[in-house]
């Protein structure tokens, strides 16, 4: 089972860098600090993939989970309020506004799940016995 959800995630990272990459080799780098954000994503995303799918420490888990909330939430905000005066509209550039809020919903939910159920995140209970 480990496995499995190691190469989720890993597949899901991989899938959100691979869009992230095509995006800033096809005109995104010439968007002033939007375009380093993307390779900084794409080089962290790839590097965590490959850790993780080789079996890294669960907490690196955690660091998947905060780097796809953190892309999910830039999204959001380019979409919104813009972000660093930058602002999208919709699901463009199509397909990868879609291909990467899939990808990095499906690594945030996969993460968040495994986490929970070895008990990273949800608080411990003290009983009578420990």
């Amino acid at each position: 089972m480990t496995r499995f959800v190691n190469f989720s995630i890993a597949a899901g990272l991989l899938l959100s860098a691979a869009s992230h990459g095509y995006l800033y080799l096809h005109g995104y780098r010439y968007i002033p600090a939007i375009g380093p954000g993307f390779l900084v994503l794409t080089s962290v995303s790839v590097a965590l993939a490959i850790l993780i799918a080789l079996g890294a420490p669960g907490w690196l888990r955690g660091v998947a989970l905060l780097v796809s909330v953190g892309a999910l939430g830039a999204f959001i905000m380019s979409r919104t309020v813009g972000m660093m005066g930058f602002l999208e509209r919709g699901w463009q550039p199509a397909p990868h506004a879609l291909i990467s809020v899939l990808a990095e919903a499906i690594t945030v939910v996969v993460c968040a799940w495994s986490l929970l159920r070895r008990g990273s995140i949800a608080p411990r209970s003290r009983t009578a016995a420990s």
